[in-house]
């Protein structure tokens, strides 16, 4: 009998799970969407309660697709997109829709911490700015507004603490999601600050407790072996942030190592071996040693989202065709589209911040923009340049980053979601002007949780199995004239926002 791993990630529109063989080879792969609701001004929830029947339905696939015995699963690996939130009570009960990482609905309490603790003081104490998405944040908005229900939670987890509770009954976090908790988490130490968390009001007993990405925290329950359909006692790990799942699942082991996502987000991250933290990004544990290597990441907030949306809200027809013509893929026909189109979109330029954006502006109020719209651009022409405009945002931090001095190995390997697209790797690699490669695997995150998973039960000592697994594809290289032409519409993309940039305020104030 062999051995075998699973590996489960929830990110912002779906869950997805897949299975490893000993020789870290997939053997199947599972799928699920669930649904964003965003029903009110910047809330973007799910319903908490979907999470686990998926779950149960996608480890089933998996085992069926892989044709093993589920006996032999030897442990599970979990990751979810960060910052999330989902609140419990005593008896692990969800009391209120989950939070996902595109809530911006607490404003008011980052004001207050600004003011309360001071951004510099926060910066120093978790190598990262202060802003709206940290779980502690949430938890404050929830304490304000919903005082009585704030009383009931017992434990406050991510989407994959939750998963690990359902599997194991043990309500814990991994420290690569010490930094998505925020506000009173020391990123160097890898601890919480309880006179921080005095001061702010939140009783560190909300917190749960933390763990190394590669311990196992426990074991799968009586029940949860009942529903899932696996043996119990098989051990679960400790969990990572998704986009570490991403990267180490492409082969991103070794200080240096920069990978980039195109999932709801759009995600660049570079290994680090010093905690110092890197200004104006994401700096948090990186999962191949989550105690002492680090991993700085820029954000750009609704990256794969931004094409996802023009898929949703205005190809209806494409999105029809996917039921009526087998192999049809609506993505793929708009991406042929656009491809016709010339580099610069014919002077459409899109600032794609549909929910706010992240690094390096950090701006909660920013909203798309199309500017340049004339009577002769077509859906292709607004195709490409929302393509043009997440690679802009994408290059605003990437050359923070480059100009900064850390060790960069390229090429820059990219994976997951929107990345799938040539065209649009093409436009990111001329924007970025930088080599690129696509990585072959592309099961992508779960494939990261289930190596994760092998190398909790010390089936693999470590993680270069990846490296060793990784198979990198259609390498390319910057055309200088593509990028020149780049350059001129990124120059009016960064005026473009700070011209619009307090008008956002102005519209929000007349939207509220």
């Amino acid at each position: 009998m062999g051995a075998y791993f699973i590996g489960i990630d929830y990110g912002t529109g779906g869950c997805k799970a897949c299975i490893i063989d000993e020789n870290a080879q997939v053997l199947s792969y599972a799928y699920r969407q669930y649904k964003i609701i965003t029903n009110q001004e910047d809330f973007s929830e799910h319903d908490a309660k979907e999470y686990w029947p998926l779950t149960c339905s996608m480890i089933q696939e998996c085992v069926s697709k892989a044709g093993i015995d589920a006996e032999s699963i030897l442990s599970i690996g979990t990751s979810s997109a960060l910052p999330s939130l989902v609140m419990v009570d005593r008896e692990g009960q969800v009391l209120h829709n989950a939070y996902n990482l595109m809530d911006r609905r607490a404003r008011r309490q980052e004001q207050w911490l600004k003011e309360k603790l001071g951004e510099e003081a926060i910066f120093k104490l978790t190598g990262n700015r202060i802003e709206d998405h940290p779980i502690l944040v949430k938890l404050l908005w929830e304490k304000e507004n919903r005082p009585a229900e704030y009383e009931k939670i017992y434990k406050a987890l991510t989407i994959d603490g939750y998963i690990r509770m359902k599997l194991t009954g043990n309500m814990t976090a991994h420290h690569s999601a010490g930094t998505y908790y925020g506000v009173a988490y020391n990123l160097a130490e890898g601890r919480f600050e309880e006179s921080i968390l005095e001061k702010i009001g939140i009783s560190k007993e909300i917190l749960p407790d933390f763990y190394r990405c590669e311990d196992v925290i426990g074991y799968l329950s009586k029940s949860a072996a009942a529903e899932t359909g696996l043996r119990q006692g098989t051990a679960v790990a400790g969990g990572q942030v998704d986009c570490n799942a991403g990267w180490v699942g492409a082969g991103a082991v070794e200080v240096g190592d920069i990978q980039m996502n195109l999932g709801t987000c759009g995600n660049i991250g570079v290994i680090r071996d010093t905690s110092s933290p890197f200004k104006d990004m994401f700096n948090f544990r990186y999962t191949t040693d989550c105690m002492h290597t680090y991993i700085t990441a820029t954000t750009t907030q609704t990256g794969g989202q931004s094409l996802r949306y023009i898929k949703e809200n205005f190809s209806q027809i494409e999105t029809a065709m996917e039921a009526l013509v087998p192999g049809f893929d609506a993505f793929d026909y708009l991406n042929m589209e656009a491809e016709k189109i010339r580099p610069g979109s014919e002077g459409l330029l899109v600032l794609p911040y549909l929910m706010g954006e992240r690094t390096p502006i950090w701006d909660n109020d920013a909203r798309g923009v199309v500017f340049g719209l004339s009577l002769h651009h077509t859906k292709a022409h607004l195709v490409r340049a929302v393509m043009e405009g997440v690679a802009y945002a994408l290059y605003d931090s990437f050359i923070i980053l480059k100009e900064g001095g850390i060790r960069i190995n390229y090429p820059l390997v990219m994976n997951e979601g929107g990345a799938k697209s040539r065209l649009w790797r093409r436009i990111i690699t001329d924007v970025l002007n930088v080599p690129t490669v696509m990585v072959e695997n592309r099961v992508g995150v779960p494939y990261g949780d289930a190596i994760l998973a092998a190398v909790a039960v010390r089936h693999f000592d470590d993680f270069s199995i990846a490296k060793k697994k990784a198979k990198y594809i259609d390498y390319l290289e910057p055309v200088e004239q593509n990028h020149g032409t780049y350059m001129k519409y990124y120059e009016l993309y960064k005026k473009l926002y700070s011209h619009v940039k307090e008008d956002f305020k102005t519209l929000k104030e007349i939207r509220s």
